[in-house]
């Protein structure tokens, strides 16, 4: 029994205006009430899927001294190799219990843009890491901008509002290994709870347990989808801007029980960002006598500038 409703995108991209309203109702009505859904229809094909696993577990299978070299310094773990414990949840001191990559955007017909960004590292041992997460790159963020085109639809915008912001955006996809636990953690999780940063999370690998959403009664759920599912959730930018209307839900990684301490876990959110030129100011569409602005106007690379000193990525 799943804990978090399931929408199906083949329903927005049907021909059938019926079906695509549907899809706008069932979105945006998880996304008021808890934030989170599982995704069927999207872009991954399987045997793109399999491979993206295989090299993710080649890469983080390599020896320490060789995963370190790819660790960038200077900018805030934007690119490449970010080692074990490094990030820690905002208000925590605590390492999570991870490692992970970071592939970022492949920019178009933009050098300017293009050289704002740190560049994509490329893994010498591996010859098909790098293709394989650009082509699962691409394809997440083609999902999510169905998605958010399916969200402007529910907040009355026009239904290509962020597509403008969308190209060429600050996106990252992070293969994050959960190594197995050795010795008993110090008030430490795989993934301490937090709130995404960005406009929505496109997470893989949400199929066994591990996962968990806090609902608005502040109890913790399990999120588990399907094999075919991905489980997407509203980032607090988005929830800025749509003046808390769509909800950023609070979730965490928790640490399996002991018994299953010697396996590891992977899996791999796209973190769906716009250019950082976005402004992130409520909509006016969110604001009325019933529900007054909640938020200073910013733009989007200011709030993550902002997100990433506190996550302890930049330091101030």
């Amino acid at each position: 029994m799943q804990n978090i409703p399931s929408v199906d995108l083949r329903d927005f991209l049907s021909d059938d205006p019926i079906r695509k309203q549907k899809f706008v109702n069932e979105i945006g009505k998880a996304y008021e009430e808890i934030g989170f859904v599982a995704l069927k229809g999207h872009f991954l094909d399987d045997q793109l899927v399999e491979s993206l696993y295989t090299e993710v577990r080649n890469f983080f299978s390599l020896p320490l001294e060789v995963k370190a070299s790819y660790e960038i310094p200077g900018i805030g773990g934007q690119r490449g190799y970010v080692s074990f414990g490094k990030e820690h949840a905002k208000g925590r001191k605590e390492g999570d219990l991870k490692e992970f990559w970071h592939f970022g955007q492949y920019v178009q017909d933009d050098p300017e843009l293009e050289r704002s960004y740190p560049a994509n590292v490329e893994v010498k041992e591996l010859p098909h890491f790098n293709e394989v997460g650009k082509e699962t790159y691409q394809m997440l963020e083609k999902t999510g901008v169905y998605v958010l085109r399916a969200l402007a639809l529910f907040l009355e915008l026009d239904e290509f509002y962020f597509d403008a912001f969308l190209k060429n955006g600050n996106s990252i996809l992070r293969p994050i290994h959960y190594p197995p636990i050795q010795d008993e953690p110090k008030n430490a999780l795989r993934a301490a709870a937090h709130g995404d940063i960005n406009l929505i999370t496109l997470l893989m690998g949400a199929q066994g347990k591990g996962l968990q959403v806090q609902n608005h009664d502040g109890q913790w759920i399990d999120a588990i989808a399907q094999p075919d599912e991905l489980v997407i959730n509203v980032g607090d930018m988005l929830s800025r801007h749509s003046n808390n209307r769509l909800k950023s839900t609070i979730h965490q990684v928790v640490n399996p029980p002991r018994e299953l301490w010697g396996t590891s876990r992977y899996s791999i959110p796209f973190f769906m960002h716009p250019i950082s030129e976005m402004p992130l100011n409520c909509l006016e569409e969110c604001i009325d006598a019933n529900h007054p602005k909640q938020f200073e106007d910013i733009t989007a690379g200011a709030y993550l500038h902002e997100r990433l000193v506190e996550l302890g990525l930049i330091k101030k």
